[in-house]
C-alpha cells in the first residue's frame, strides 16, 4: 500500500475528522468516455494508487471479455510529468501500477520508459495493434489533479457503453490483486516493452506525409517560439521541426522542462489566453520571432500567435486556426490531387460546438463534411468509420484548441499540429502574407464567421441542473424560450433530452445523453449558441457563432451584433447574479 495516503486517512480517524473522512470515501470518482479525471489524494474519490489498481483491474477483466486475443495483442500506457508530493502519487508510478496489474494476467504492456505526449499512446494503438490503449494525464487542469485516459482498439478514445462496461467491472474488481502494489516485479518481466524508441521513429516518419513543402521549410527566414508550458511537448516538436527540415523554433526556457508544479503559470492552460503566453511573448521579441506556437502540457492541443503590423499579438482562437488549417490542408490535397473524381470521397469533421466554417469551405469545394458531439472521442471514432469505409478524412477540429491533422492519429494532436501551422506560415511567407492576412482571405472567399464562447463557473450541481430545467420550462411546462432580450428563437435542439424543433418528427439526429446538459438555440438573425456543462471541470459553457454569406464584408457590424447576442443570453438564459455564477476571469 501507500504509506503517505495510508497515513492521511489514518490521522484523519484519530481526529475523528468525519467531514474529511466523507469528501475521501463519500463517493466513488466516476469512469466516463473520459475516463477519470480528479485530485491526486487519499480515498475513492481521488487518484491514488488503489483507485488506479482498481480501475485497472476493472478494466483488464473488461478487455479480457472483449478480446480473446488480448494475451497476444496487449495495451499501451503512457504518462505525463504529473505529481502530487503530499500524496506520493505521479503518473509515472500510476503508469507501472497499472502494467504491474496487466502483466499479473499475463497481458503484454508496451509501457513508455518516459514521458510522451498523449497523441503517442493512440499512435501506439493502432501501429502496433494493441488492444487498448491507456494515458495517465490530467492534461491542462490545475497541478494537483491527474486523470487516467482510455482508447479501443481503434485507435480512438472509448464512446459509450464502453464507459459504462468498464465502470462495472471496476465494481467487480475493487479488492486488490496479489502483488497490486509491488510494481518492481515488472522490471524483470518478459511481458514488459518499452515502445519509446520505436515509436518515436515511427511518428515522425508518419507526419511527414503531411509535409508539403520542404524546400521553402529549408530557406525560411521566419522564426519561431514554442512553449511546452512546463508540460512534455518540448523535446517532440524539435524533432518535429527536425522531420520537416525547418529550423529548430526558440524555446521558452522557463518552461521547456516537464515541472509538476508549473510555477510561472497560475493555470497550465494555453487556451486561458495571454496570461500563459507573458514569457512566450518576451522571448519572441527578444528573438525577432513572429509566431508563437504553445502546447498544452500533454502537448495534445495547441495555441498560437502572431504579431501584427501594429506591433500587437494577436493569440487567435481555436475557430480561427481551425479556419486556418482546414483551409491548408485541403489546399495541399487539391495539388497532390489533380483528379476531380476523388473529391468525392474526402472529409473534414468537427464538433457541434465548434464554427461551421469548414461546412461553408466543403459547399463550396465539393467535399463532405460533418459535425459530431464535442469531444475528440466522437471524432475519433467516425474518423475511423469513414476510413474504413475507404473514405480520406483529411482534418477534424474543436474550438478548444484541438487538431487532428494526421490520419496516423485518431485524436487531438498537438505536435503535428504546431509543425503543419509552421509550414503553413513559411508558405504564407513566401507570398508576403501573415497568418492573420490568410485567415481574413479564407472568410472573404468563403464568409465570415464570428464566434464568441467563455463559461460561468458553478460548484453546484443542482444550480446548474436548475438553470437548465428553466430553459426547458420557460413560458410554462416543456416550452422552450421564444425569444432571448430582442433576439428571436427559431429553432432549439437539446441533445440532453433528445429534442430538436428542426426536424419532422422533433427527434435529435446526434447521440443524446441524459448524464450532460447541451441545448443548443438557434436565432432569427443567423446566431446559434449553445450551453453546455464541462464533462472534466465545474463549468457551464457556452458558444456562439454568426455565419455571414460571402460578400458580407462588414465585419464590425457583425461583431457588434454578436456581442449583443452573448450579453441577452448571459443575462436572460445564465442569470449570473441569481444563480451566483461566477465569471471567467483572464
Amino acid at each position: 500500500m501507500n504509506p503517505k495516503t495510508s497515513a492521511i486517512v489514518k490521522e484523519l480517524v484519530a481526529e475523528g475528522n468525519v467531514e474529511e473522512l466523507q469528501k475521501y470515501f463519500g463517493s466513488r470518482m466516476e469512469f466516463g468516455t473520459a475516463g477519470l479525471r480528479a485530485a491526486m489524494g487519499a480515498g475513492i474519490s481521488h487518484m491514488n494508487d488503489l483507485t488506479i489498481i482498481q480501475t485497472t483491474q476493472g478494466f483488464c477483466r473488461y478487455l479480457e471479455k472483449n478480446f480473446s486475443d488480448l494475451k497476444n495483442r496487449g495495451v499501451v500506457i503512457g504518462f505525463d510529468a504529473r505529481a502530487h508530493l503530499s500524496s506520493g502519487g505521479s503518473s509515472k508510478r500510476f503508469a507501472r501500477l497499472a502494467a504491474n496489474t496487466f502483466i499479473s494476467q499475463g497481458v503484454p504492456v508496451y509501457l513508455f520508459s518516459d514521458v510522451t505526449p498523449t497523441p503517442f499512446v493512440p499512435y501506439t494503438v493502432t501501429h502496433l495493434k494493441l488492444c487498448a490503449g491507456i494515458m495517465v494525464t490530467a492534461s491542462h487542469n490545475p497541478k494537483q489533479d491527474n486523470g487516467y485516459k482510455v482508447y479501443w482498439e481503434n485507435g480512438a478514445q472509448i464512446i459509450s457503453p464502453h464507459d459504462k462496461g468498464i465502470s462495472q467491472a471496476i465494481e467487480e474488481n475493487k479488492e486488490p490483486w496479489p502483488q497490486a502494489w509491488d510494481d518492481k516485479q515488472i522490471d524483470s518481466s518478459a511481458l514488459l516493452h518499452d515502445p519509446y524508441a520505436t515509436i518515436n521513429k515511427e511518428y515522425f516518419k508518419d507526419i511527414q506525409k503531411q509535409c508539403f513543402h520542404r524546400n521553402i521549410n529549408k530557406e525560411t527566414n521566419l522564426k519561431f517560439v514554442h512553449t511546452s508550458v512546463h508540460g512534455v511537448g518540448h523535446k517532440f516538436v524539435q524533432l518535429a521541426f527536425k522531420a520537416f527540415d525547418l529550423r529548430p523554433p526558440f524555446a521558452v526556457p522557463e518552461q521547456k522542462d516537464p515541472d509538476p508544479e508549473f510555477p510561472t503559470v497560475k493555470y497550465p492552460n494555453p487556451e486561458e489566453g495571454k496570461g500563459v503566453l507573458t514569457l512566450s511573448f518576451a522571448l519572441a521579441e527578444k528573438d525577432g520571432a513572429k509566431i508563437i506556437l504553445a502546447n498544452d502540457p500533454d502537448a495534445d492541443r495547441l495555441a498560437v500567435a502572431e504579431k501584427q503590423e501594429s506591433g500587437e499579438w494577436k493569440v487567435f482562437s481555436g475557430n480561427e486556426l481551425g479556419a486556418l488549417l482546414g483551409w491548408w490542408i485541403f489546399t495541399c490535397w487539391k495539388k497532390q490531387n489533380r483528379d476531380a473524381c476523388a473529391i468525392k470521397d474526402v472529409y473534414m469533421l468537427s464538433s457541434t460546438v465548434s464554427s461551421k466554417i469548414l461546412r461553408a469551405i466543403a459547399l463550396k469545394e465539393g467535399f463532405h463534411f460533418e459535425e459530431t458531439l464535442t469531444g475528440f472521442k466522437w471524432m475519433g471514432n467516425r474518423a475511423k468509420q469513414l476510413m474504413d469505409q475507404g473514405k480520406a478524412v483529411l482534418f477534424a477540429f474543436e474550438e478548444a484548441i484541438g487538431y487532428m491533422c494526421c490520419p496516423a492519429v485518431l485524436d487531438k494532436d498537438g505536435v503535428s499540429a504546431a509543425v503543419i501551422t509552421a509550414e503553413m506560415a513559411s508558405f504564407l511567407a513566401t507570398r508576403n502574407l501573415s497568418l492573420s492576412q490568410q485567415l481574413k482571405a479564407v472568410y472573404d472567399e468563403y464568409g465570415f464567421h464570428i464566434t464568441k464562447a467563455s463559461y460561468f463557473i458553478c460548484h453546484d450541481p443542482k444550480v446548474i441542473q436548475q438553470l437548465f430545467d428553466n430553459l426547458r420550462n420557460y413560458d410554462g411546462k416543456d416550452t422552450y424560450p421564444k425569444s432571448c432580450g430582442r433576439f428571436k428563437v427559431s429553432g432549439i435542439r437539446d441533445l440532453t433530452t433528445g429534442y430538436d424543433s428542426s426536424q419532422p418528427d422533433l427527434k435529435a439526429i446526434l447521440p443524446t445523453s441524459k448524464s450532460s446538459q447541451m441545448i443548443t438555440f438557434t436565432f432569427a438573425n443567423g446566431g446559434v449558441a449553445t450551453m453546455r456543462t464541462s464533462g472534466t471541470e465545474p463549468k457551464i459553457k457556452y458558444y456562439s457563432e454568426l455565419c455571414a454569406p460571402p460578400g458580407n464584408s462588414d465585419v464590425e457590424q457583425l461583431k457588434k451584433e454578436l456581442d449583443e447576442l452573448v450579453s441577452a443570453l448571459e443575462k436572460h438564459f445564465f442569470q449570473p447574479e441569481k444563480n451566483n455564477l461566477q465569471r471567467k476571469t483572464e
